[in-house]
């Protein structure tokens, strides 16, 4: 609960702190611009309250780890992947997606603080915990959140990056995903980075990784 709170609220800090200029930039997700990205994190943000009113009285059938599933990369024709576009540019003004990012954000924000832990939620045909509902977006928010600042211009005051705690939690279950760890040689957002596709590791990077390079990436879906 603790890592979700403060990888969100970082998350929406760095989106509140971005100029009108900056949204029409690219992101680290293919093919979209940061509008782009900032109006799949509503959807996002609105998945979570669904979730959190969503009870289910039968036992988990995934816990943080077995929510992601590895998945082929993206091919551009997933009629959401195109959806997505088309709704960010329809806000217009960045104006209101940045406030309905925070409206809808700061709403799943206090729901999720709000919520016990040990309930039982339902969401994609499979059971969690809450706590563990939650646990599983820490890897999605840090993840979008280097989406989110990598192709910003150096700025006396850029966006804040995610917390050192939260991208140590995001690498811990990435490397629980492809169920072995990553060269403690490698940072946590290199690690990140390389591991779920965003960027190709060097050849000092792929050395270090060793086998592990033929299996990246890990992408998740």
């Amino acid at each position: 609960m603790h890592h979700f709170s403060r990888s969100w609220t970082a998350l929406l800090a760095a989106v509140a702190h971005l100029s009108d200029e900056d949204f029409t930039r690219p992101s680290g997700c293919k093919g979209w611009l940061v509008r782009d990205l900032v109006c799949h994190l509503v959807i996002d943000a609105q998945d979570v309250l669904i979730t959190l009113v969503t009870p289910a009285d039968t036992e988990p059938t995934a816990d943080a780890t077995t929510y992601w599933n590895l998945v082929e990369p993206p091919t551009g024709d997933d009629p959401l992947d195109a959806l997505i576009p088309r709704l960010a540019a329809a806000y217009g003004d960045p104006g209101l997606l940045r406030f309905h990012l925070d409206d809808v954000g700061s709403a799943a924000g206090r729901a999720a603080g709000l919520a016990d832990p040990a309930a039982r939620v339902s969401t994609q045909d499979k059971v969690l915990t809450v706590g563990d509902y939650l646990s599983a977006y820490v890897l999605e928010w840090t993840l979008h959140h280097l989406d989110l600042i990598a192709h910003l211009p150096s700025a006396p005051e850029p966006p804040p990056a995610p917390p050192a705690d939260t991208l140590a939690a995001a690498r811990a279950a990435l490397e629980r995903i492809a169920g072995t760890p990553f060269p403690a040689a490698l940072s946590d957002t290199d690690v990140l980075l390389i591991g779920t596709g965003r960027r190709a590791p060097t050849d000092s990077e792929r050395s270090t990784l060793a086998g592990l390079a033929d299996r990246l990436p890990f992408v998740l879906g």
